[in-house]
């Protein structure tokens, strides 16, 4: 499986000829390398409805590629108004797909609606191609990023580290020790000024501390797993 940095939060994960995009927040993305009109995709998966992550350009996506797009219940039911397929998860449900699973599970982080409804946050335990990544979306540190992995082995973790929104650089060594994946990648900083961090001081702790190995992408850039 191919796991391409989209910039922000944002990623592809390829395998086989199946594309699913993860928070395309690529319209007025500082740091995107894909326009929405680009970018092909089978499903399209939120984890929550914070502009930042994508979900008007979901819309357009899902409308020009035939993409599902699978969010939490009450992000799934504004979505699905504008003509679009949805599935509409909660918190600890499962989708099952033809090329592997989603799964939405706790993240600690508020969520708003585009139309301006509140709900919780997610993250994102997806299986495709023999891989299962974790992306933790949009959290701060707590206890519960340990969970997943009681389940099942998490392979890889895409981890948020620039701070002021989610968690920072220091908190998210902790979250990767919880986690327990063998690598971890980095997401949600240097897009905007706020969320600027040390990445490499980042990768250099995490692995000092026997934790994963950090793969730094730069956007645009991929890693096969």
């Amino acid at each position: 499986m191919e796991i391409r940095w989209l910039g922000h939060s944002a990623f592809a994960l390829t395998h086989d000829g199946t594309t699913v995009l993860v928070d395309p927040f690529l319209t007025g993305n500082p740091k995107g390398v894909v326009s929405a009109e680009e970018v092909e995709a089978d499903a399209i998966l939120l984890t929550h409805g914070h502009q930042d992550h994508g979900p008007e350009d979901a819309v357009a996506i899902a409308k020009r590629t035939g993409a599902t797009i699978q969010a939490i219940t009450e992000i799934a039911g504004e979505l699905g108004e504008e003509g679009v397929t949805t599935i509409d998860t909660n918190v600890g449900g499962t989708a099952t797909y033809d090329w592997g699973s989603c799964r939405l599970t706790p993240a600690f982080h508020t969520s708003t609606t585009p139309k301006g409804t509140v709900t919780p946050a997610a993250g994102l335990v997806i299986e495709l191609g023999g891989v299962r990544v974790y992306h933790l979306g949009d959290t701060a540190l707590f206890s519960d990023l340990a969970l997943p992995s009681q389940r099942d082995p998490i392979d890889v973790a895409i981890i948020p580290v620039g701070g002021h929104y989610t968690m920072d650089r220091t908190d998210a060594v902790v979250a990767a020790k919880l986690v327990g994946a063998k690598v971890v990648i980095p997401c949600h900083y240097g897009t905007f000024p706020p969320i600027e961090t040390d990445v490499a001081a980042y990768k250099s702790e995490v692995e000092a501390a026997g934790h994963a190995e950090v793969v730094v992408l730069e956007p645009g850039e991929s890693w096969s797993a």
